[in-house]
């Protein structure tokens, strides 16, 4: 990423003083050509480098190597590269460019930079689940430079029934959430979210994004997650729960489940949210033990058909059908 290139010359400028393309093509892993641009670019946004012309010329900060430009404390430089290490969910692209910033960091940085990037394992796999890897979807880097660059890309797309589209957005951000990259997007109709792992093509254009002052994307996206959420889980359920069975009900609905306070029997209140009555009934009578539901009346009435189903089946001796040994 092009974004991960400029920090990384800016942190070679500090270190070394005075740099060439040619070193910067060689610890960066791109052509004299490139690196040439990329110190041109920086240049050209307003950073205080200049060049220096004819025989052991190069590059140099305005003031000297030493200005710190990039304002990283030893803390955030471990933070920075915690994200490079096994637990992140950094693309492959990203994560060769943040390992190649290892290399520039001033020296104190560098033995807690290089740790905290194999510090830490997550395995998000549950326990015998599939040992599969998603793979990272196919336009992601695509939309993520679109994202940084700032400009509207013209979007294949298709929705959940097959139906392929194509529309003009304005990329605003990417998240990932579990397994599956989300692009946030205004677009003619307002704000969208697509699935990445279902767009068909990703043409960036010239045109600037538009996008909003006050945008922020972790509170886009926390509005974005809790509609989903409503939307998904529409009904409420109001029961009573035994206090010793409030770690059971957490373990079993997590954050599909709110906590009140004591009632007068010495229970606690709980508020369920579920898609439907059928799934909620279905879910609470396993619960029977520590739950008692006390509205909607539809729940209550499935609950009470599911326990005489089960009393039906399984409350008499079973006769028949089993294996007899000769």
């Amino acid at each position: 990423m092009r974004f991960d290139r400029l920090v990384a010359v800016l942190l070679l400028l500090q270190r070394r003083e005075q740099v060439t393309a040619a070193e910067v093509s060689r610890e960066l892993d791109v052509s004299e050509r490139t690196a040439r641009r990329d110190l041109e670019a920086l240049a050209m946004a307003g950073v205080p480098v200049y060049s220096v012309r004819g025989r052991g010329g190069g590059w140099r900060l305005v003031g000297g190597a030493r200005t710190d430009l990039s304002g990283l404390t030893a803390s955030e430089a471990r933070a920075l590269f915690l994200a490079v290490g096994p637990a992140s969910g950094a693309t492959p692209a990203m994560k060769a460019a943040l390992r190649k910033l290892v290399h520039a960091l001033p020296k104190p940085f560098q033995v807690e930079a290089e740790a905290a990037a194999s510090s830490l394992v997550v395995d998000p796999q549950r326990w015998g689940a599939s040992r599969i890897e998603p793979r990272p979807p196919r336009f992601l880097d695509e939309l993520q430079d679109a994202v940084i660059r700032g400009v509207q890309v013209s979007l294949g797309y298709v929705d959940g029934k097959g139906v392929e589209t194509r529309r003009t957005v304005h990329p605003l951000g990417i998240v990932a959430k579990g397994p599956v990259w989300y692009l946030v997007s205004n677009t003619e109709t307002g704000r969208r979210v697509f699935r990445i792992d279902r767009v068909s093509s990703a043409d960036p254009t010239e045109n600037p994004v538009q996008r909003p002052g006050d945008f922020d994307l972790a509170e886009s996206w926390n509005e974005i997650a809790e509609e989903v959420d409503r939307k998904r889980t529409p009904l409420e359920v109001s029961a009573v729960c035994t206090p010793e069975g409030i770690g059971v009900l957490r373990m079993a609905l997590g954050d599909r489940l709110d906590v009140g306070g004591p009632t007068t029997d010495g229970r606690v209140a709980v508020v369920i949210r579920g898609p439907n009555e059928y799934i909620l009934a279905g879910e609470l009578s396993g619960l029977v033990e520590w739950v008692e539901a006390t509205a909607p009346p539809g729940v209550r009435h499935r609950m009470a058909s599911i326990g005489n189903a089960l009393v039906e089946r399984y409350g008499r001796p079973r006769t028949g059908g089993g294996l007899h040994s000769s």
